[in-house]
């Protein structure tokens, strides 16, 4: 049965959220997260460093500009249509193995919830274990 857990964002920026995701799985399979709106992502990176969100956010406001005067779709403010344009491209899904209830991560990865909006906002993300075939 998939659980659903709501985020908290104080606006656009990287949130980590790995701990809140293994509060919530148990046994051995597949933790797949799925992020039910379309201007956040789910991404999977370094958890180590703080430069690597900030330079991460850097890139992308160059790919996916606010308030481009070519954007039609404005309706939420100047950072809407380049909030659904950061979701195509980071993702808004991940799939992570899971051993014995723990997320098999890399030593330095961690599961973050982008927020691409300006304003702070709830996101919430279903997670589901597919249990490992026997």
């Amino acid at each position: 049965m998939p659980k659903i857990i709501e985020i908290s964002t104080s606006g656009r920026g990287f949130f980590n959220i790995t701990r809140a995701i293994e509060r919530e799985v148990a046994g051995d399979g597949l933790c797949h997260l799925f992020l039910q709106h379309t201007s956040a992502s789910l991404v999977l990176t370094e958890n180590a460093s703080p430069e690597v969100p900030k330079d991460l956010e850097t890139l992308i406001g160059r790919i996916a500009p606010d308030g481009d005067p070519a954007y039609r779709h404005d309706d939420e403010g100047p950072d809407d249509m380049a909030a659904h344009f950061r979701t195509l491209l980071a993702g808004h899904d991940l799939s992570i193995p899971l051993a014995d209830g723990r997320l098999l991560l890399g030593t330095w990865q961690g599961i973050f919830l982008w927020e691409h909006r300006h304003n702070p906002h709830r996101r919430r993300i279903v997670i589901t274990v597919l249990p490992e075939a026997t």
